[in-house]
């Protein structure tokens, strides 16, 4: 069957008309067209109230809604409804993130929108909630750029379809364009502002009123640069100026960074303020990829902690032996952490694009506002004298109420009674309708006395916006007064930081710490540390901190290593440069800025550290005396490829007390013992073994008898011995006297004999508890650090004690070479 068609024939008398249109002129009146319309109505903002139209039509919806900052929050998606309905021809989405952009504190520096709910955040890194979730109202600001809209202050167009008003301008009580800053992109031209200081944009616009003459230079003294919703550091202010007195410049924008210990072991970067639009994710991410491809060197970690309650808080942790400041430079130069902002001043003058510097932008928006408060002054005073003549009616009838009431009555109807009102009192068509209309209540004595009252204030109001109207000088000097009002409740104090240029460039610093001399320190309370060696110990005779109590010293240098012994006779291998640096300062350093050993070894169980040692195989070795009496001089082998070594072979039950690193071999080894016994030998009565060995009988010791202390002491040193006694079931630190006495008071014997008596116990004493002999002074320190004092020293080498006024745990020196 076949299709019947269903095509309507033309006319008998239609003509077919062909027109032969040139390509070239269809594409160029079309494509202008079109940028016009992406210029005018959606990507640049307006020089007078520094918006695009999808802003201006949004805070001007707001307001027509009622959604004042005292009143509730909407949601977001019935804020988009309304706007795309009556005003914004396009689609929501367009909508939502411009009034999103508008709630943001990170993208406006005076935001207009106040939000509730997840709006996004810096750099977006995390998205905004869908509309449908957030929502929104005025801010306070936002109502001053709709301030006085109903009173005639700006011109209105037809919406896109003709069936509502838009304002082709806001009357904006504050420079928003300089304030917030703008960005877009039109065809053939773009817009690019930075954020200012409303505070010093105010200073400048109230300046520029008061000497309409004044040049860049001076106002540039209000507003010396941009200030940025995040912060940061603005380098380089040539650029500004260009921008300032061309409209087109370039500058560059720092992110906040501070030098701070983030962990006992590692210094790091604390990030405070990024770059405007640069949020830590982006940051981030770069500087992993440049970690990954060995492009940037130094960097251990990075961390987000930022929050609600402290803000922006970037971690970047360095590693042990490079620079902090110098791993900064390169983040500046490789990172997002340095980003250059290009400031094209494009906006909409009269309908045309301009280019405008910083003085042109403030003259277009005083124009603007100098219009805006001369028209809403001629609608008041209308509005004042539309008032006045009706009060002035009521007054004239109130003289004579009684006619008036004979003239209403003997009327036949309204309309004749409105003629003879008009007659009889010569009163205008207004004013007689406003007499009829008022109820007979408003005719009182007291209402004639409001009345009259009324008149007296609306006659001085018109008065006084005359005089504003017909003075240019009193206009402007009301303009600069509303503008001082807001800067006083809306300034806020600067957050971005003008820098004439870098500092000087720690590029020319090396990037990795060099390998200097230091000295590596252990505290009686196991902190560990390092100083360069021309740094001064704690004093003897000065005051000190607690931690100061050095138990162990050795020379190393930054990118080398040292070792520690512990109880147990092993060797630990202990990098020098990951030891926290005592800051330099004239004064003697502290070791509370030390670290735990916990922080760099792993010991076991009643394992403890009892020395530190240079791993120099030219020095003479170590020298070992252990709880049961042995004693060894270690030979100095130390692999390198090891981290972990023996140094001596103990017996079951056996441990090391002590240890010290010879620096001469001529040194006198020291034992002391729980029974009082001390014995001194020269060291090279000890024959150096091998790190396997087990040691040699060092002191003789009774039955019950334990060494409690092993040092070694330069014979030729001002030394001394110190002990302490107490009972046998006392705690460690609970003895009842202790002596000083002189080292040299002390014969030498032969190694592996009992020794001499170094004290003599009292009654209730049977035991020492504490013992030590090294170089003079010596200071004792309480378990938790804090000093004791020692009695005066006692020449008698069997002598007894004299009680403390505290007990000690460690008694040790406060500076020399080694102990």
């Amino acid at each position: 069957m076949a299709r019947r068609s269903t095509k309507t024939p033309p006319p008998e008398d239609f003509e077919e008309k062909i027109l032969d249109i040139d390509v070239v002129d269809e594409m160029q009146g079309s494509f202008l067209e079109y940028a016009y319309s992406v210029i005018y109505s959606r990507a640049l903002p307006d020089a007078r109230d520094g918006m695009k139209p999808v802003q201006r039509r949004i805070v001007y919806q707001m307001n027509e809604m009622g959604l004042r900052p005292d009143r509730g929050y909407v949601k977001c998606a019935r804020v988009v409804g309304e706007v795309m309905g009556k005003l914004h021809p396009h689609g929501d989405a367009s909508i939502y993130d411009a009034l999103v952009r508008m709630a943001q504190p990170f993208s406006m520096r005076v935001p207009l929108v106040d939000g509730h709910g997840n709006f996004g955040s810096l750099g977006n890194d995390d998205p905004p909630a869908a509309m449908r979730y957030t929502e929104s109202r005025m801010a306070d600001a936002a109502t001053l750029m709709t301030e006085s809209i109903d009173e005639d202050t700006v011109d209105f167009a037809p919406n896109y379809d003709g069936q509502e008003r838009e304002p082709v301008a806001l009357p904006a009580a504050y420079p928003n364009l300089l304030v917030n800053g703008a960005s877009g992109i039109a065809v053939g031209m773009a817009t690019n502002m930075p954020p200012h200081n409303l505070g010093e944009v105010i200073a400048a616009a109230r300046h520029l009123i008061r000497y309409p003459g004044a040049d860049l230079e001076t106002l540039m003294r209000y507003v010396p640069g941009p200030d940025l919703p995040t912060g940061g550091r603005i380098v380089g202010l040539s650029g500004i100026k260009d921008a300032y007195e061309t409209g087109r410049g370039t500058f560059k924008i720092r992110a906040t960074a501070t030098v701070e210990d983030v962990t006992p072991r590692r210094k790091g970067l604390i990030i405070t303020e990024l770059p405007f639009s640069v949020g830590p994710e982006k940051v981030i991410s770069k500087i992993k990829d440049l970690v990954g491809s060995k492009r940037l060197q130094g960097i251990a970690d990075v961390k987000d902690l930022t929050d609600r309650s402290h803000g922006l808080r970037l971690v970047i942790e360095i590693k042990n032996g490079f620079v902090p400041e110098a791993v900064l430079e390169q983040l500046y130069k490789l990172t997002p952490m340095e980003e250059s902002f290009g400031i094209n001043n494009v906006a909409l003058v009269d309908g045309q694009p301009l280019t405008l510097g910083l003085r042109e932008l403030l003259e277009v928006y005083l124009d603007h506002r100098f219009e805006v408060v001369r028209r809403r002054s001629e609608f008041r005073r209308g509005k004042r004298r539309d008032r006045l003549h009706l009060v002035e009616g009521l007054l004239v009838a109130l003289l004579d109420i009684d006619e008036v009431i004979r003239l209403i009555r003997s009327s036949e109807n309204s309309a004749q009674a409105k003629e003879r009102l008009i007659e009889r009192f010569s009163l205008s068509d207004i004013q007689t309708q406003y007499i009829l209309d008022t109820p007979l209540r408003r005719l009182t004595k007291f209402d004639r006395i409001e009345l009259e009252s009324e008149r007296d204030r609306l006659t001085g109001e018109i008065e006084e916006l005359t005089r504003i109207l017909d003075s240019d000088a009193e206009l402007r000097k009301l303009v600069s007064g509303e503008l001082a009002a807001v800067a006083k409740k809306f300034g806020t104090e600067r957050r971005t930081v003008l820098l004439e240029s870098a500092a000087a460039p720690v590029a020319a610093v090396a990037l990795e710490v060099a390998d200097d001399p230091c000295r590596v320190l252990l505290s009686s309370t196991g902190l560990l540390a390092r100083t360069a060696t021309g740094e001064p110990l704690p004093e003897a005779g000065g005051k000190r901190a607690k931690h100061d109590l050095i138990v162990s010293s050795v020379l190393g240098t930054a990118r080398g290593d040292v070792g520690a012994v512990t109880s147990g006779g092993r060797l630990l291998r202990l990098s020098v440069i990951d030891l926290p640096q005592l800051p330099q300062t004239a004064a003697a350093p502290s070791l509370s800025g030390g670290a735990p050993l916990s922080e760099f070894l792993s010991l076991e169980p009643d394992e403890s550290v009892v020395c530190l040692t240079t791993l120099d195989e030219s020095s003479p070795g170590l020298a070992l005396g252990t709880l049961q009496g042995v004693v060894k001089r270690v030979v100095p082998d130390y692999p390198a490829n090891k981290d972990e070594l023996e140094v001596i072979s103990l017996k079951d039950g056996d441990r090391v007390v002590g240890g010290a690193e010879l620096s001469t071999g001529e040194e006198d080894l020291v034992f002391i013992s729980s029974d009082a016994q001390l014995l001194r030998y020269p060291a090279s009565q000890v024959r150096p073994q091998g790190r396997a060995a087990g040691g040699m009988a060092g002191i003789k010791l009774a039955d019950g008898a334990r060494v409690l202390s092993f040092t070694a002491v330069d014979p030729a040193a001002d030394a001394v011995v110190f002990t302490a006694a107490g009972s046998t079931g006392a705690l460690d630190e609970s003895f009842t006297t202790a002596k000083l006495t002189p080292f040299d008071q002390y014969p030498r014997k032969g190694r592996a004999t009992g020794g001499v008596r170094c004290q003599r116990f009292l009654k209730g004493e049977d035991v020492l508890l504490l013992a030590w002999a090294g170089p003079a002074p010596a200071r004792a320190a309480q378990r938790n650090g804090a000093p004791v004092e020692l009695p005066e020293p006692d020449p008698r080498r069997d002598g007894s004690g004299t009680p403390l006024t505290a007990a000690a745990a460690t008694v040790a020196v406060l500076a020399g070479p080694s102990s």
